[in-house]
């Protein structure tokens, strides 16, 4: 649980530094060091189904402790729509249980919309409806770790 409080507080201060105005969080984005593995994971959100968000996730591991950046690379129609983007731990289930303070709101780019140190271990990346989509968002997300 210690790598996950240690995450959750990078990614917490991290949304906190993003949310004041004016404020450029670039210096705060930690880079993966050493030997770096990039996966990428391509996917589908959907529309809400009987009320219910829909969310997409994919799994990966760490093999080594160090840094994570994971970056919503694209999204859409349309290309400018905000969606969750969230690190958590793969569940027997198929689900991803997103790990406190391990998620934020995101619009595509080429930086990293998350970041942290994390140890070794079984992760997944989520891409989730924050209530605005109304179509099939067709995304490819990141997730560079060491």
């Amino acid at each position: 649980m210690k790598r996950f409080a240690a995450l959750g507080l990078a990614l917490v201060l991290m949304s906190v530094a993003a949310s004041c105005g004016g404020s450029d969080t670039s210096s705060n984005i930690v880079a993966p060091a050493g030997t770096v593995a990039t996966d990428t994971f391509t996917g589908t959100v959907g529309p809400p189904v009987a009320g219910v968000l829909q969310s997409d996730s994919h799994s990966f591991t760490v093999t080594v402790a160090g840094n994570v950046s994971i970056t919503l690379v694209s999204a859409g129609p349309p290309s400018t729509i905000t969606m969750g983007l969230g690190i958590g731990n793969p569940s027997s289930t198929g689900t991803c249980s997103l790990i406190s303070g391990g998620s934020t709101a995101a619009v595509a780019s080429s930086t990293a919309q998350l970041s942290g140190s994390t140890a070794a271990g079984a992760y997944c990346v989520s891409v989730f409806d924050i209530g605005n989509v109304l179509q099939p968002i067709t995304y490819t997300v990141t997730v560079a770790h060491t």
